[in-house]
């Protein structure tokens, strides 16, 4: 069995594979980042900890940023050395010495720089919501497949160690019966709530590159770092946020494709004095021959359940699995049956540096890991790895079309062979934003 079977043979090959050194033996891989913020180094660093990476080039438009993660960078590769910095990625890719690139930008600068990768030759992590509109990702994927580069999309729940066991032990082995439902949804109140006024942006920021082919909008703090998804200028919202991590493994689990039909009804029902213009409010319906997948998200009020304030239930006729980042639940139907109750794993003992990183989700750095691990070894076989660039655009696009059905105000139904919302050209008109000049818009047939 080669090594991305095993990794891939459930939450056993995970376990049993945690602490090998696989790669050992080979040229260290040069990797360069693409965004230097908080998720960029979460999974640069989650990388280094777990193959022999050369890090030598970073690239943000945020001078100060940039420094930062370069110094960190030093104190966490072997060789101590200081990556090269660049302001844009186009130079970066140019000097033609990288394996390996992440790309950990805003939204709304995934799609270019991914393309202009693949056709440099790279292999890459590309952090989720693959694309802001669907045309970008369908030129994602075509360029990922004609210059044969393996994509890794952060998507990480399919490589979460105790999602795995879920998957594995309660729905593949049927104990959840028939699923006709599964809920998925978000509480979090991670919708800003602040409105503070424009400004002229600071100094160690250019702008104009960071904006690149979004809409231009007067500068905000809220918009740099870290808060951007408040605008929809920049990314989806929260179903682009939240809703594409609980869909794509619900995918994951239930061997699901494309959804045939999509729905989707809210807006901002409550907080109607923050700058920002993601909804607070929303429902999104999947549907697929006898299954619904129900999205809802509401960044105000309580959770149903306080053990589950994100995540997804799913309901069969045997029985009914609560999965999170943080945990799963199995709940059988026959009386008298045993619940099953598992919560994720730690491993600050394995890597303490996770104790003491700034901004970790601790709970999330296991699944980066393994993440990394199946992209390391699908770029050794040159197979697709567990969240593939095709797998990540049915659930970055299908998030995307719920946006445009509450855009539109209804139900959008969806060919996945022609790439078209069925009988609505108004639609269809949607599945490309305008670029801002002098930026050009991607399309898959001239990648």
């Amino acid at each position: 069995m080669d090594r991305r079977r095993f990794l891939r043979s459930g939450a056993a090959g995970l376990a049993a594979a945690a602490y090998a050194a696989p790669f050992a033996d080979e040229k260290p891989k040069r990797v360069g980042l693409i965004g230097s913020g908080w998720y960029g180094k979460c999974d640069l660093f989650r990388l280094i900890q777990v193959a022999p990476v050369e890090v030598v080039s970073l690239c943000d438009v945020d001078k100060t940023m940039l420094a930062q993660a370069a110094d960190m960078v030093a104190t966490r590769q072997a060789s101590k050395k200081k990556p090269r910095t660049f302001a844009d990625y186009r130079e970066m890719l140019r000097q033609k010495d990288l394996d390996l690139v992440i790309i950990a930008t805003p939204d709304h600068w995934h799609a270019l720089p991914m393309i202009e990768a693949a056709k440099a030759g790279i292999d890459m992590y590309v952090q989720k919501p693959i694309s802001v509109d669907v045309v970008e990702g369908q030129a994602m994927v075509a360029a990922a497949r004609k210059y044969g580069r393996v994509v890794q999309v952060g998507t990480q729940r399919r490589s979460t160690p105790h999602l795995a066991e879920a998957r594995d032990r309660f729905i593949k082995q049927g104990k959840l019966g028939r699923i006709a439902l599964v809920e998925t949804y978000c509480y979090y109140h991670m919708r800003t709530r602040e409105n503070p006024p424009d400004t002229a942006p600071p100094a160690n920021l250019d702008y104009e590159m960071w904006t690149g082919p979004a809409p231009m909008r007067p500068y905000n703090s809220l918009a740099h770092p870290r808060s951007w998804r408040a605008f929809m200028e920049y990314g989806n919202g929260i179903v682009g946020d939240m809703c594409i991590h609980m869909f794509d493994m619900v995918r994951w689990m239930l061997d699901l494709g494309w959804p045939k039909r999509i729905s989707s009804a809210g807006g901002i029902l409550i907080d109607k004095k923050s700058k920002a213009n993601i909804t607070d409010t929303q429902t999104a319906t999947f549907e697929y021959d006898d299954l619904k997948v129900v999205w809802q998200h509401r960044s105000w009020g309580h959770p149903p359940d306080p053990d589950y304030p994100w995540g997804a239930t799913f309901y069969g006729d045997k029985g009914t699995l609560k999965a999170s980042v943080f945990r799963y639940d199995f709940t059988p139907m026959e009386k008298g049956a045993q619940t099953v109750h598992k919560d994720v794993k730690y491993e600050l003992e394995e890597y303490p540096e996770d104790k003491t990183e700034e901004a970790l989700e601790r709970h999330v750095a296991p699944a980066i890991r393994y993440h990394m691990k199946d992209l390391l070894a699908a770029v050794a076989s040159r197979g697709k790895p567990v969240a593939d660039i095709e797998q990540g655009h049915i659930s970055s696009a299908s998030c995307i079309l719920a946006n445009l059905s509450l855009q539109l105000g209804r139900t959008l139904t969806w060919d996945p062979v022609k790439h078209r919302v069925v009988g609505d050209e108004e639609a269809n008109r949607l599945l490309r934003r305008p670029y801002r000049k002098p930026w050009i818009h991607p399309e898959p047939e001239s990648v």
